[in-house]
């Protein structure tokens, strides 16, 4: 990275959008009871709890699901709630503790009725709660893809622990084809479904399967060029699509960013067309496709909104950006191993996961 490069350019992908910004109105009430049950578990690490009162996970949700039942907003709530604690205990741990965690969450996963063993860490608990909850509520061709999907995603993340521990980084088509599973948009595609029983013969479809592709690719694009200010500054943007770019064809940040906005905007002609060669199942049917491909585009909203309505990725300066397009480079945090070169890793090692505890240990290689 160019060390003169202090500001960089944040070019708006969304303006031709056709889903509009909406939010469920069951938000404030179900954000309470998603609220109560996550702060329940009470050998949560500390961390984890200031992660969820600073990121307001059911205002997401909410965006993501504006037409839900509050039942099924509460289920999407805990949903990405165990993905936080999944995402925010695996970035700390070696490929051996997130492997661990991931055993534990895809048993819990599969086995709601199962009580989990004494001593385990708590997010097992915590999918096994939401798990039955989802099995009780949604429907019920919704939920064996729910399953099928949220694995997928768990087996992805460890992984990517694997990669971020030996410093892989990808080509720009196995980095989607990656992100795919690993940016844990799939579960997300199938609860777009759980308030109707869309027939499998329609859900694997090629032409939908293409489209759900391309929505996921659509969200790794803008979440890439928003986080990786933030990712650049504490050292973890070897995963981002920026970076990708920046190495694969030897451009400089801003340049990147132009190339992601490109792509984004094919990503979205691609979508809308799409749209058009949907094929009929008959009319019943044809208005399920419509509802559930109208749910996966506000997605893709709803990822973009939140990105601005939430302080994770601008602080406080997230309206000004919004506004300006313009991205003040934090400085870095601290040094780490990267495909670029010259920087330290710092590796976070996760003990004690089957006494429900993590005590983390910091080791710097040169």
């Amino acid at each position: 990275m160019d060390s003169r490069t202090k500001t960089i350019y944040l070019p708006n992908t969304m303006t031709n959008w056709p889903w509009p910004r909406a939010l469920n109105p069951h938000y404030e009430a179900v954000k309470i009871e998603a609220g109560f049950w996550f702060r329940s578990f009470e050998t949560l690490d500390p961390e984890l709890l200031k992660a969820f009162d600073k990121y307001d996970l059911a205002y997401a949700v909410a965006l993501a699901h504006p037409t839900v039942s509050g039942e099924h907003l509460r289920v999407g709530c805990e949903v990405l709630d165990v993905q936080l604690v999944v995402d925010e205990v695996t970035d700390r741990s070696t490929a051996a503790g997130a492997k661990g965690i991931i055993d534990i969450v895809i048993d819990a996963l599969h086995n709601p009725h199962k009580i989990r063993p004494e001593g385990e860490y708590i997010v097992g608990e915590m999918m096994r709660q939401c798990s039955a909850r989802a099995m009780r509520t949604i429907s019920t061709t919704c939920y064996p893809r729910f399953i099928d999907s949220f694995t997928t995603y768990l087996r992805a993340v460890a992984v990517e622990a694997i990669d971020r521990e030996q410093g892989h980084c990808l080509g720009i088509d196995d980095h989607f084809k990656y992100r795919r599973e690993s940016g844990g948009m799939l579960p997300w595609f199938a609860l777009c479904g759980m308030e109707m029983n869309l027939p499998d013969e329609v859900y694997r479809h090629p032409a939908i399967v293409d489209m759900l592709e391309c929505a996921a690719d659509l969200i790794t694009v803008d979440n890439d060029m928003v986080s990786y200010n933030k990712e650049q500054a504490d050292g973890t943007d070897y995963n981002s699509l920026i970076t990708v770019v920046m190495v694969e064809f030897g451009l400089d940040i801003g340049s990147a960013m132009g190339w992601a906005a490109a792509y984004h905007t094919k990503l979205e002609t691609r979508f809308i067309n799409g749209l058009a060669k949907i094929p009929s199942w008959g009319p019943s049917t044809d208005i399920l496709v419509k509802e559930y491909l109208d749910g996966v585009g506000n997605w893709v909203r709803a990822n973009y909104c939140w990105s601005f309505d939430d302080q994770r990725y601008f602080g406080t300066m997230a309206t000004e950006i919004q506004e300006s397009r313009l991205v003040p480079l934090w400085p870095k945090v601290h040094s780490k191993a990267s495909i670029l070169g010259g920087w330290r890793r710092t590796i976070l090692i996760a003990a004690a996961i089957s006494s429900g505890f993590f005590v983390f240990v910091s080791i710097h290689f040169p």
